[in-house]
């Protein structure tokens, strides 16, 4: 698709040049194979642009330390290139080329169902020997693969809370990705997992994966294996956690953070920057666990 043909459409202003077919659009750190196009309104977001990108959304105010950086991105300069990113994908989400193929939904051998559980029609996959409990929700676009079990009131692939504000309105971004469950991953009673917002994207809980009552996780999260994360947890859009990790009861972590293998973040921890392998933070906001013992004690 060419970004340009679609801004014409929206009757959006617009000046293109060196412009270049995309098949989706994503993030600026994206690189999972696709051409995509991207937005860019802080010259911090410049230097993580991924190999992927082929076209750039820019304000007229960055469009020459742009060129610093590669010279064979398409460029569409506009006015306001978030909003007018999140609104291309808003109207792109009702054209079939963009979204994801529909099939009917397929259920494996030996699961148990509650008849009061709610399960779409299409787009589903569901393993063999999967439990799931009665008023537990599973929307389009779910896979959850063998063994695993999702008690009572979960809401999986529910929509994120992605909302743009602006001068007029606050519209919601619509989400049109997905959510995979791996093997033997357990979630309890009433947590919600969103779904990712694009539709090459899922929000992912890795093999092994325990999950505890009233946890929300939201889009795009990857959860790597054998992780575990106790209640009341809140864990915001597109954070990566890696394998066997301990995320303590009430912890928040903040959007977009990478918390490493074998990482804990203890009970009531506001987790505002990544964590890195093998370490424990502590704390509101959050610390290496030995500096916050440590101020205890003075």
């Amino acid at each position: 698709m060419y970004i340009s043909k679609i801004l014409k459409e929206m009757g959006i202003p617009h000046i293109c040049k060196n412009e270049q077919r995309v098949s989706s659009l994503g993030l600026v750190e994206y690189n999972d194979g696709k051409d995509v196009c991207t937005f860019v309104d802080n010259e911090y977001y410049l230097q993580k642009l991924s190999d992927n990108i082929q076209m750039v959304l820019i304000g007229e105010d960055l469009l020459d330390t742009l060129k610093q950086y590669r010279k064979s991105y398409g460029i569409c300069v506009v006015e306001n290139p978030r909003l007018t990113y999140f609104r291309i994908h808003n109207y792109l989400v009702n054209d079939i080329s963009y979204r994801r193929t529909d099939f009917k939904t397929r259920i494996g051998t030996n699961c148990n169902i509650s008849s009061q559980a709610v399960i779409a029609d299409k787009n589903v996959i569901i393993g063999n020997n999967v439990t799931i409990e009665e008023f537990a929700v599973i929307r389009e676009n779910t896979v959850i693969n063998d063994n695993s079990i999702i008690r009572a009131g979960c809401k999986i692939a529910g929509e994120g809370f992605e909302f743009k504000n602006t001068s007029e309105e606050v519209f919601h971004v619509s989400h049109i990705g997905g959510v995979i469950i791996g093997e033997s991953v357990e979630i309890q009673y009433n947590t919600c997992i969103d779904k990712a917002i694009y539709p090459w994207d899922n929000t992912v809980i890795g093999d092994h994966v325990k999950i505890d009552n009233l946890v929300h996780i939201g889009h795009a999260v990857k959860v790597d294996s054998r992780t575990m994360i106790v209640a009341n947890s809140g864990i915001g859009g597109r954070v990566s956690i890696g394998e066997d990790v301990w995320i303590g009861f009430g912890a928040t972590i903040r959007n977009g953070i990478h918390i490493g293998d074998r990482a804990r973040t203890n009970m009531g921890s506001v987790v505002t920057r990544n964590v890195g392998t093998e370490e424990a933070v502590t704390g509101n906001f959050a610390i290496p666990h030995k500096d916050f013992i440590a101020n205890l004690k003075k």
